[in-house]
């Protein structure tokens, strides 16, 4: 049996993806920054659809600390062996403009969306390289290829995890590890919770499909993604209803 990583998994698209990838026969190991109460609802989610109640291990804690990370990738090695998918999923946003933001604000927003996908991967790619075989997708942004403004530093961290993308696909190609990111659009999840409907009914104007994403139509892509032909690497791949 395969096992996927998802960090950010108690979120609305984590989850969504979680789910996919777990009525698909996959073990998991999920983690998340803070909401503890989503996560183990996301875990009996999982036992109760699956009927098993061992092919879930989740952990709460700060995917930008090396540390934790690092117990992370070992106790989800131990419990299930090979890791065949990592999934980086986790992220926040700022909103407000670049002048008003601190330099903690910063480096929150860098840490979470960006660091954290290098202390991931360097954990995880030691056991990929060996048996020459794995999957890394990374969940991006339509904003990291044409940026936002008032959310420069989600654009700057989505920018990154777009160059980092095509990057690391090209240094892992020789050794059969594919590596490709999503650049998504609106997603109808809590992150657009701030939203009035006004501003909905705006963005939905924009985008020429008509309206927001659902979480699972992510996770759907995800799955076809992360489980696609071996040809397919370095690709960042716009899943945003054709608005840019």
């Amino acid at each position: 049996m395969k096992t996927v990583c998802i960090t950010g998994a108690a979120g609305g698209i984590g989850r969504a993806i979680a789910l996919k990838f777990a009525l698909s026969g996959y073990n998991l190991i999920l983690t998340t920054g803070k909401n503890i109460e989503s996560l183990n609802s996301l875990c009996d989610e999982i036992k109760n659809l699956t009927k098993k109640s061992d092919n879930v291990w989740a952990a709460v804690g700060d995917i930008s600390d090396p540390e934790f990370v690092a117990s992370l990738i070992n106790v989800g090695r131990e419990k299930f062996g090979t890791i065949d998918v990592l999934i980086n999923n986790a992220g926040i946003s700022y909103i407000g403009l670049i002048s008003d933001m601190s330099y903690e604000d910063w480096r929150h927003v860098i840490d979470t969306n960006l660091t954290s996908m290098f202390l991931t991967v360097k954990e995880i790619l030691p056991s990929m390289l060996h048996d020459k075989s794995g999957v890394i997708l990374n969940i991006s942004s339509m904003w990291g290829v044409v940026g936002a403004s008032c959310e420069v530093a989600y654009s700057a961290s989505k920018g990154g995890v777009n160059a980092y993308t095509k990057a690391l696909a090209k240094e892992l190609a020789p050794s059969n590890i594919r590596v490709n990111a999503l650049a998504l659009g609106c997603i109808d999840t809590k992150m657009n919770g701030n939203l009035s409907q006004e501003e909905r009914d705006a963005l939905q104007y924009e985008i020429p499909v008509g309206r927001f994403a659902s979480p699972s139509e992510v996770a759907e892509m995800a799955y076809n993604v992360a489980t696609g032909p071996t040809y397919l690497t370095g690709s960042v791949i716009s899943f945003d209803g054709g608005w840019i």
